[in-house]
């Protein structure tokens, strides 16, 4: 895999690693097993280091004057790296409520797919999700998974505002926006579990890459009465 890798010095503090394979869960444990070991053997000296489908690039706190031999370094930490299974072993429910308030674009969706509302939350609802990365906006979780017969493509017009919790499909993706924001993805429906909390002090994320999460139908009463008592509703994990 190292054979492979692509290293490009991104600007003066950062190294984009670029993998040339097949984006999937094997690559992406690779991606996570790199990056954890980045991070315990320099803690000191790195400053973040983000994950895509493919890639790392790792953030310095200093400036990178000798690209080569910072080059060589990395590659010595990774080739003697003892890989992990990264990738978690459980999934996360999460509640989302298709009701046509929230998914306003299920009936277009239904055209464009001449597919029944009910038959788009089933396939929606049924697989297990895997985040490979979190991006675009605080917090956005990018998935892997969704069915085919959903595939869809985005909005020709974006619109200037999107509700912070609403799940949308976007090509071959599904996401969910944790923050209010224009976009352009058709949105299906919304859940009331906050994605992104900027007034935490630790994980301001609820969903980070390499977790698995599954969409759990629910009516609008069920949505409205999480919302009013969030702070006793606790998510559940299924184990795998």
């Amino acid at each position: 895999m190292l054979n492979t890798a692509t290293f490009i010095q991104y600007n003066e503090h950062s190294i984009l690693i670029q993998f040339d394979t097949e984006i999937n869960q094997k690559l992406l444990n690779n991606l996570l097993s790199f990056k954890n070991v980045l991070l315990e053997k320099e803690p000191k000296q790195i400053l973040q280091i983000i994950n895509t489908y493919n890639s790392l690039l790792i953030i310095y706190r200093f400036t990178i004057n000798k690209f080569y031999d910072k080059k060589n370094e990395i590659l010595k930490l990774l080739e003697a790296a003892k890989l992990k299974d990264e990738i978690s072993n459980s999934v996360l429910e999460i509640p989302v409520c298709y009701d046509e308030e929230f998914g306003i674009d299920l009936q277009e969706i239904s055209s464009l797919k001449s597919l029944e509302t009910s038959e788009i939350i089933k396939l929606h609802s049924e697989p297990k999700y895997l985040v490979y990365f979190i991006g675009f906006l605080p917090g956005f979780p990018y998935l892997g998974g969704l069915n085919s017969k959903l595939f869809s493509r985005r909005k020709s017009q974006p619109r200037s505002n999107i509700n912070a919790g609403a799940v949308g499909i976007g090509g071959e993706q599904t996401g969910i926006y944790p923050i209010s924001s224009p976009g352009g993805w058709q949105i299906i429906g919304q859940t009331p579990i906050p994605l992104f909390d900027f007034s935490k002090s630790e994980s301001k994320t609820l969903l980070n890459s390499g977790q698995f999460l599954k969409f759990m139908p629910i009516s609008k009463s069920e949505f409205q009465h999480i919302e009013n008592n969030l702070q006793d509703y606790e998510l559940k994990s299924i184990k795998l």
